[in-house]
């Protein structure tokens, strides 16, 4: 019986995070398990693309010093132990070959999916969030070949109730906030802890919650800043030593705007939230005298080794993206 051979391309794009390299590890060791392509009848090589999309726009699919700059051969024995560290071995970037929402193809795009033709990839898996997968969309309508594997530690991504990386994450703003609390409890200070999230709330309430913040502020319900002063002073004449407030990067005070660190946006059109913790815990000591201060988690919640979860989710989601290449066919 002839068995047909096909290769596979995978990269990760935006944001790193926690649990990409279990997912490229579980894509790697499905694609090439014997046992599998013997009885599917489809012997499938995988390529890694290094950096993302942008990878796949400057690799010179005919030159070989190009090639082995941005193309990277895997195999079972090389992503052996990838299932154990954090963020991507394949690097990422935030770039893509669309110049906004609406564009529907592109002299950059047309580029991409020449080399994705000289490459001879049969598909495409991507690892990514808002903007990866959504310059995956594109290009499927385009014609290529291209699975999604969601990712991101907002956990902001339709369709799917989970993307690798936002377990892990709380696990760091969980781990980050016990050790603030014996500094805040020694100095009876108050801490306005600043999370990533954009405009989704999920890593604040639910970090927030695990670790007890005595108030959790989220860009889904903007907050009254009289009221979080009001809370904190009752709080202290209850006899409290310290409060720990939780606050996502895209919270909002009711009647402002999203907080940002600086004017513009990425290639994939994000802005550059940030800063709100500050705001927050300089009004509170304005207003209430008590000694406040932020602290921004910040990439923090991306780095690390992925959590049981990820590295679980990693696996399931890994199998599955070579599932559906294996059906497509």
């Amino acid at each position: 019986m002839n068995v047909q051979a096909q290769i596979i391309g995978v990269l990760t794009g935006g944001g790193d995070c926690a649990g990409l390299n279990p997912a490229i590890k579980w894509v790697v060791k499905t694609a090439m398990d014997d046992p599998l392509a013997r009885g599917r009848n489809i012997h499938y090589e995988v390529m890694g693309i290094r950096d993302g999309w942008r990878g796949l726009y400057d690799v010179d699919p005919g030159n070989p010093l190009s090639r082995e700059k941005y193309i990277v051969p895997l195999d079972p024995d090389k992503v052996r132990t990838w299932d154990r560290l954090g963020g991507t071995m394949l690097g990422t970037s935030r770039w893509g070959p669309y110049k906004d929402k609406n564009e529907k193809t592109s002299e950059k795009s047309k580029k991409v999916i020449e080399n994705i033709r000289q490459l001879g990839l049969h598909a495409v898996i991507a690892i990514g969030g808002n903007g990866t997968l959504a310059v995956s969309e594109k290009l499927s309508q385009e014609g290529v070949n291209i699975i999604g594997i969601p990712k991101t530690i907002d956990k902001d991504l339709p369709e799917t109730d989970y993307t690798l990386g936002y377990e892990t994450a709380l696990n760091v703003i969980v781990e980050e906030v016990d050790r603030l609390r014996t500094t805040a409890g020694s100095h009876k200070r108050i801490f306005v802890v600043e999370t990533m999230g954009r405009t989704a709330g999920w890593l604040a309430l639910e970090g927030g919650e695990a670790c007890g913040a005595y108030i959790i502020l989220i860009p889904e319900c903007p907050f009254d800043m009289a009221k979080v002063g009001e809370l904190v002073t009752k709080a202290r004449e209850r006899g409290n030593r310290y409060e720990i407030i939780v606050a996502a990067e895209g919270a909002r005070p009711e009647g402002g705007t999203e907080i940002v660190k600086k004017e513009g946006t990425d290639s994939f059109g994000n802005k550059a939230l940030g800063g709100v913790g500050e705001f927050v815990a300089r009004e509170i000591q304005s207003c209430t005298g008590l000694e406040t201060r932020s602290v921004v988690l910040s990439h923090l919640q991306r780095g690390g080794a992925p959590c049981a979860y990820d590295r679980r989710m990693g696996r399931y989601f890994g199998i599955a993206a070579v599932d559906l290449v294996v059906k497509k066919n």
